[in-house]
């Protein structure tokens, strides 16, 4: 048996890379590193991070991580050298040359864990270590001979996983009214007793009563906005009334957010109300959407030989999590966000639901799928906890009518209008028109897998009636007209196939004409223009393609009057399953009939009369120059007005929460954005300010000498200020390019300084994963965009300091260009940045002890958007040299071990993400 210990380890970083033999630590140059891993297995740990840093992103080993998810599958590991030694109680590395030495003990104590009796997940261990053994993972050798065989031979995983029950519907909650008492016992009853007194908490719950008492108008919920600085605690204080509420009225309250960190914040949050894990399994449920869950039968076929090479091994190491998941998410779940980035997510979509091809009871895991047991268990639950986009499309046309959101809160719901804007828009391109005519055909050519169309699907319908069967194969034949495979290829070389086809390939010609025109079809990035004036070749290319839609939706109403007429005979072979699978596929043809018909109306306005509920555009979308979608698109001008329509009016009672919801301006930007303009008595308003210190605890610094576009010179600039604050800073870029500009010159220098540099869109890792490890690292920094601005929860040391690259200007397209003239011009621009610098800034501060600086890295910056900040926060415009000494000021005056004295304690919103197991 092999010895973990006479194993070489190696570790890279910008700061150099060290390799471990023979009891030896010695530094390399980056070739003869790449050459010693080629000669035999080395341990690692993220082998395609250390990849990269090697510039060899082929790397392969013995990476640590694997190992770990398949000792522990659905145990949370931060993925760094100090995670590790965290998780085995081992004294963390104090400089990068010990990391090697460190692997070699982590090895040998995980794998000592293969033969402990005591090591809990044990159960189908030995039966994936044989699987793996056959797959060569490179594991294999140290651990298939570690696991003694079971005496019994192990369960497969298929049989193993729980049924779900069919309940009968739950039925309409009952009339309640709540107390203020009562609500405010119940706060006092989740926050403990102890418990620090806060009087605006206090306050928020019972306001946020108004959500959840009897309507008093038709087609109008009781709507309350709220805005609750950070630190007011608001999510034990509308806790308090929906949990109070579920358990009077027997109804369930859906708490929406944006992000999945908020989601997983509030699942830990609702232990207050269940401490007994089991009894809160029952009471709340997580719901996301389909794409999100794994997908039991892809992942059979991926098992039986559906994949090959390295994505087989990362199937086997899921199905080891699926054994033991809470709920099946591989998105923001249990399951480790760095696992299918090792794996170079090579197969981890597949394991999942994107491409709406669920046959429902048709399945043989229908009564394991973990979908379908998170929707049942949501209808009986007290609390479902759920996203923006989510609860939208499950008012609009979800399956569940009877789950339909009735009573509602939106935390985060200063981003209602953005989940809005998406949910209810539409998008004819080349890659939805191709989902279509997979869906529908099902495979073609040489294409594998389990894709199956219409016709697989539903063939004992086909052969029971004939006029259902006469509807499939017409909408097969149908179908012909839309892109098939490489549609691209044949649009870009002016050889397109059929009325859609040929299009996308009018539309690419205009974009790319006029592009051209204004000079800008160069540039490598993504290319858009209004859908105004259209030349004869596109009308007449958007006519076929019309007719061509229309002979395809037809079919499809058809069928699906046919397959509702059917449960209504109820035939003597529709069992259970059957009628579930045909209400299923009665769902997914309404979907793409109301999908089709959109793409109609869609195709009515090219050289009709233009609509001014919408904004239309085409677009030929391209990263770095190469193109990879050509399409048209429609928005609504304002999202809220079918968000009221089909959300807000049907609702009981809504509460819309956030810390910024006003987004540093007047209460009318938040009834704009949230919809409550739409009712006909409009929204109760609530507002409670931050009780923190921001005055004395935090300071916004606005740099005046860096010039706009100099890389070098910003660059320069987030080094100095980084080392100024010692690490601990979250650098927000409006720009990719920009990111990975300054991330390029800065990285080694701060690690030489002991300074770890980690960035969205460059490290092979989800964000979440970056985030964890950045909270969980002092003195580590993370450059992000967007994704980071907002959501991103760390208390604490770990965040000290926030520097924008520059006024966060929106971007320049035809979609804002509309709203902006609809929205009263430069106002409306205003409006959406004070939002952006207040959630930005909504970073630093995130409990009572925290302090530190917040950096605008722009001469430019409008005194106008100065409100944006707190009240009282000191706002100064000095030189870099001075910025400097500010933050390193700032910095010293929480020292580093603080974090250790003040026992990790939670924000607002819970405790940090790696403590969540």
């Amino acid at each position: 048996m092999i010895d973990p210990a006479t194993l070489p380890a190696l570790h890279a970083s910008h700061g150099g890379i060290w390799l471990c033999e023979d009891g030896r630590t010695q530094a390399l140059a980056k070739g003869q590193a790449i050459a010693r891993a080629a000669e035999t297995p080395v341990l690692l740990l993220n082998a395609p991070l250390t990849g990269q840093r090697l510039g060899y992103p082929e790397l392969n080993g013995l990476d640590l991580l694997e190992l770990w998810a398949f000792l522990h599958p659905a145990r949370f590991l931060v993925p760094t050298p100090k995670g590790l030694a965290d998780a085995l109680d081992l004294p963390a590395p104090t400089n990068e040359g010990d990391i090697p030495a460190l692997l070699q003990r982590a090895a040998a104590m995980l794998l000592d864990r293969l033969g402990s009796p005591e090591w809990p997940e044990r159960e189908g261990g030995w039966t994936a270590a044989q699987s793996l053994h056959r797959m060569r993972w490179p594991w294999s050798p140290l651990v298939a001979p570690r696991i003694p065989r079971p005496r019994e031979a192990e369960r497969w995983l298929f049989s193993k996983l729980p049924e779900w029950e069919e309940a009968q519907p739950r039925p309409a909650p009952r009339t309640v009214s709540l107390a203020e008492d009562q609500v405010l016992a119940q706060l006092d009853a989740l926050t403990g007793a102890g418990a620090e007194p806060r009087p605006g908490q206090r306050a928020y719950a019972a306001a946020a009563r108004i959500a959840f008492t009897p309507r008093k108008h038709r087609d109008q919920p009781n709507m309350l906005l709220a805005e609750a600085g950070t630190g007011i605690g608001k999510t034990l204080g509308y806790l308090a009334p929906a949990s109070l509420w579920a358990a009077e009225a027997q109804g369930t309250v859906w708490v929406s957010t944006y992000t999945k960190a908020l989601q997983r914040q509030l699942d830990r949050e609702t232990l207050r109300l269940f401490p007994d894990p089991a009894m809160a399994a029952r009471r709340v449920v997580v719901r996301k959407g389909r794409e999100n869950y794994l997908c039991l039968l892809n992942l059979e076929d991926a098992l039986q030989g559906g994949f090959a090479g390295r994505a087989a091994i990362l199937a086997q190491l899921v199905a080891r999590w699926a054994a033991f998941t809470k709920d099946g998410d591989m998105v923001g779940g249990d399951l480790p966000g760095w696992l299918p980035t090792l794996f170079r997510r090579n197969g981890s979509t597949a394991l999942t639901d994107r491409r709406g091809e669920c046959i429902y009871a048709g399945c043989p895991h229908y009564r394991k799928c973990f979908i379908e047991r998170s929707a049942r268990a949501s209808a009986d639950a007290d609390i479902v906890i759920a996203n923006h986009a989510l609860v939208m499309i499950n008012a609009a046309r979800g399956r569940e009518t009877g789950q339909r959101p009735q009573r509602i809160v939106f935390d985060e719901g200063h981003h209602l209008f953005d989940a809005a804007d998406s949910t209810f828009s539409v998008a004819l391109s080349g890659q939805e028109a191709i989902e279509l005519r997979r869906w529908i055909m099902g495979p073609e050519g040489g294409s594998r897998g389990r894709r199956r169309g219409l016709a697989a699907r539903l063939s004992d319908m086909a052969s029971y009636d004939e006029e259902g069967g006469q509807a499939i194969r017409a909408a097969v034949d149908a179908a012909q007209a839309l892109p098939a495979d490489d549609w691209l290829k044949r649009v870009v070389a002016g050889e397109p196939f059929g009325p859609l086809e040929a299009l996308l390939a009018a539309v690419r010609g205009t974009v790319y004409t006029r592009a051209e025109a204004a000079g800008e079809a160069d540039a490598g990035y993504g290319l858009e223009t209004e859908l105004a004036e259209p030349d004869g070749a596109l009308v007449e290319a958007a006519q076929e393609a019309a007719l061509a839609l229309d002979a395809l939706i037809k079919p499809l109403v058809r069928l699906a009057r046919r397959l509702e007429a059917v449960i209504e005979d109820a035939p003597d072979w529709l069992d259970g399953a059957a009628r579930a699978r045909i209400e299923g596929a009665v769902a997914s043809l309404g979907w793409r009939r109301d999908l089709i018909a959109a793409w109609l109306a869609l195709l009515a306005r090219i050289g009709g009369p233009a609509d001014a509920d919408y904004v239309d555009w085409m677009t030929v979308d391209r990263v770095e120059g190469r193109e990879y979608d050509i399409g048209i698109h429609r928005h609504w001008l304002d999202p809220t007005r079918p968000l009221a329509e089909t959300v807000l009016k049907p609702a009981q009672g809504v509460l819309l929460t956030s810390a910024t919801l006003k987004g540093g301006g007047e209460w009318s930007n938040a009834e704009a954005r949230s919809g409550a303009i739409h009712l006909p008595h409009g929204a109760e308003r609530f507002e409670a300010a931050s009780p923190f210190d921001y005055p004395g605890r935090a300071e916004v610094l606005i740099v005046t000498d860096i010039k706009k576009g100099d890389i070098a010179a910003m660059s320069g600039a987030y080094a100095r200020l980084i080392e100024a604050a010692g690490g601990g800073t979250l650098g927000l870029f409006t720009a990719i390019r920009r990111l990975r500009g300054v991330h390029a010159r800065i990285a080694d220098r701060l690690a030489r300084g002991g300074l770890p540099l980690y960035a969205q869109h460059v490290d092979p890792m989800d964000t979440g994963t970056l985030v964890d490890i950045f909270r969980d690292d002092p003195r580590a920094s993370l450059l992000g965009t967007d994704a980071l601005r907002d959501g991103v929860d760390v208390p604490g040391h770990s965040l000290r300091l926030v520097v924008m690259e520059g006024v966060p200007w929106s971007k320049p397209t035809v979609l804002h260009a509309a709203r902006r003239l609809a929205g009263g011009g430069s106002a409306y621009d205003d409006r959406l940045i004070r939002a952006r610098l207040a959630q930005a800034f909504g970073r630093l501060i995130r409990r009572a002890q925290d302090r530190g600086s917040f950096v605008i890295l722009s001469a430019a910056m409008p005194s106008r958007l100065l409100s944006a900040f707190p009240p009282g926060t000191p706002i100064r415009r000095l030189t870099l040299d001075e910025a400097i000494i500010a933050v390193s000021v700032q910095a010293r005056e929480q020292p580093l071990g603080l974090e250790a004295a003040l026992g990790h304690q939670g924000s607002e919103s819970g405790p940090p993400q790696q403590e969540r197991e």
